[in-house]
């Protein structure tokens, strides 16, 4: 890239996602454009070349591409809406995490004023930014995607298409943080209960390690069957596995620690079990969350 082909790029948001992503344009040679609500937080970057826009009209002027970093839509909407005027033309990137459905309705909202919204949902911490080896969900218009996936590759060195629909990047990353939060969650129950008997976090980490790991194995087995709705008891039957998480809830109980996980795992199963699945497989759980209790 030669000194007049030099690309650019605006970010909006400086929070440390925001900061990262803005240091690994500067690291790849891009000329940036910022601007932040707290203007001192863009001191390092501009520091290293960046240019922070007096409003955000003049950053949504800069480039067409423009990254958006903020906490959720409803901070989207706070910060571009005095500026909507400006808007036309430019390609929102927008990274800021929220529901499907909010994303729909940013992307409806920004062609309404003639900007096109991608999508994004990233799957690391600040420190993954500008990983080859991180990714990042992406949705809306294939066109607009292929067009700047170079750009959206400096983000994070692998970049997923989801499809057209704008909701999906937020789908997909709302599902890993299903698993995320619930799956830390239930590490720092073992952690709790490890405390109450005398263990230390770093006494049981061999054994959550390879309980973890022994997780890909199921996952693999049931989806299959669940995709085919064949919740079949030859494996392993809802009724065991109450019982099993009803002793993990006593265990946890005597011990004397926070009971609110396992006691809603165990409620999750007895909804199973009163549907009439007690000799089916612990699966058809699915089946139970699929429908909101009344």
């Amino acid at each position: 890239m030669s000194s007049t082909e030099q690309q650019s790029v605006t970010v909006i948001g400086l929070g440390p996602m925001g900061q990262a992503m803005a240091a690994a344009f500067l690291d790849r040679g891009y000329a940036v454009t910022l601007w932040n609500r707290t203007a001192s937080r863009a001191d390092a970057l501009t520091a290293r070349g960046a240019v922070l826009a007096p409003s955000v009209e003049d950053a949504l002027a800069a480039n067409e591409v423009v990254i958006l970093s903020l906490t959720d839509y409803a901070a989207v909407y706070d910060v571009l809406e005095p500026a909507a005027t400006a808007l036309s033309g430019r390609v929102l990137v927008n990274l800021s995490s929220d529901t499907p459905e909010r994303a729909r309705a940013a992307a409806r909202w920004a062609a309404g004023r003639g900007a096109v919204q991608l999508t994004g949902g990233v799957t690391v911490p600040p420190s993954g930014i500008g990983q080859p080896s991180s990714s990042t969900f992406y949705s809306g218009p294939r066109e607009v995607f292929d067009k700047h996936r170079p750009v959206l590759e400096v983000v994070t060195g692998r970049t997923e298409y989801r499809g057209e629909d704008p909701g999906f990047a937020a789908l997909f990353y709302q599902i890993g943080m299903v698993m995320f939060w619930t799956s830390m969650l239930s590490y720092w129950q073992a952690i709790a209960l490890a405390h109450a008997n005398g263990l230390t976090a770093a006494d049981i980490l061999p054994h959550a390690t390879d309980t973890a790991n022994s997780l890909p194995a199921f996952f693999a087995f049931y989806a299959e069957r669940i995709d085919a709705g064949r919740h079949l008891g030859d494996v392993d039957r809802l009724a065991m596995g109450t019982a099993s998480a009803e002793h993990v809830l006593h265990t946890n109980a005597d011990a004397g620690v926070d009971t609110t996980l396992p006691a809603a795992v165990v409620e999750l199963f007895r909804r199973g079990m009163d549907a009439g699945h007690a000799g089916d497989s612990f699966s058809a759980l699915v089946e139970s969350m699929k429908k909101a209790e009344a």
